[in-house]
């Protein structure tokens, strides 16, 4: 019985994780947005409530990602309570080895409009820890 008891946990362990993405890194950035390496200077493709993004070359792939939506959610920074607890959908409109403006910090997983940024953490954090998945 107790044998049967810690295989069902182990089981239960492997299959209802609670992740429910990947996990990486997030900075944010500003105007200027134009021109963009998925779409130039077209202005359309930024969505409504400007909840975009820069793809990082981990989710990049080769431009693959351009128009793709993620859902993400602010999981951890450096200074407690800097998450809000909030989950967006993004969309990703550019590359961001190759962004106009600079990010807060290079080299992140993925960076957010300052706008996108600002409704999942305090907008004032260069980088926050995030929890990714493609919808």
């Amino acid at each position: 019985m107790h044998q049967s008891l810690v295989f069902l946990c182990l089981l239960a362990a492997i299959f209802f994780h609670h992740s429910r993405g990947d996990v990486g890194t997030a900075a944010r950035y500003g105007p200027p947005f134009l021109p963009t390496a998925c779409n130039g200077n077209d202005q359309s493709q930024f969505p409504a409530g400007n909840l975009f993004a820069a793809a990082g070359e981990g989710i990049w792939d080769n431009g693959a990602s351009c128009g793709r939506q993620y859902k993400l959610r602010c999981i951890s920074a450096a200074v407690s309570g800097t998450c809000i607890n909030n989950t967006i959908q993004i969309k990703i409109v550019d590359r961001a080895q190759s962004l106009v403006s600079t990010p807060s910090l290079k080299g992140t997983t993925i960076v957010l409009s300052n706008t996108a940024f600002a409704a999942i953490a305090n907008p004032s954090a260069t980088v926050v820890n995030v929890e990714y998945v493609q919808v």
